[in-house]
């Protein structure tokens, strides 16, 4: 039992930064994101067993935080703000750089906002989580075809509302 308690502490360390940077992008930066995360952790600590292949513990708890994090949009999808996106600039860049960065993530924030929800899931399953379209239909509970669709739908026009940031 003190060898499974070390190797998911282990993994705990090594995938929490992973986990938390996906969470705050399907969130957009929300309150929400330790919660999801330490969620995750507990359902994977629960089924832990259920790993049958240790080299694809990245995508199993991957899935599960995934998952974790369309729950929490689903049970807050009126609050929602995906104005709250924010990446930072790289230590180096000047001020400039650093307002126009900005104001890419405050066009794509907006943009993602403007998408319906469904749409919006899936590009950002697609684009962030890098998601298959068969993981999508199964993460969403749609047909990999109704999730194609969607996620095309998103593209095109992301696409033509980003034009000018190309």
């Amino acid at each position: 039992m003190d060898g499974d308690v070390d190797a998911f502490a282990v993994l705990v360390r090594r995938y929490t930064p992973m986990m938390r940077a996906y969470t705050q992008r399907m969130l957009n930066a929300s309150s929400d994101v330790d919660d999801v995360v330490q969620e995750a952790f507990v359902t994977a600590w629960q089924r832990f067993g259920e790993l049958d292949d240790p080299a694809k513990v990245k995508s199993w708890l991957m899935r599960i935080v995934s998952r974790k994090a369309v729950d929490r949009i689903r049970a807050i999808r009126p609050l929602l703000d995906v104005d709250d996106i924010d990446s930072p600039a790289p230590p180096h860049a000047s001020p400039s750089q650093v307002v126009e960065v900005r104001a890419g993530v405050a066009a794509l924030g907006a943009a993602l906002k403007e998408l319906p929800d469904a749409q919006r899931e899936c590009w950002v399953l697609r684009e962030i989580g890098g998601y298959s379209y068969e993981e999508i239909a199964e993460e969403l509970g749609i047909p990999a075809t109704t999730a194609r669709g969607l996620l095309a739908r998103a593209r095109r026009y992301m696409i033509v509302r980003m034009e000018e940031w190309r």
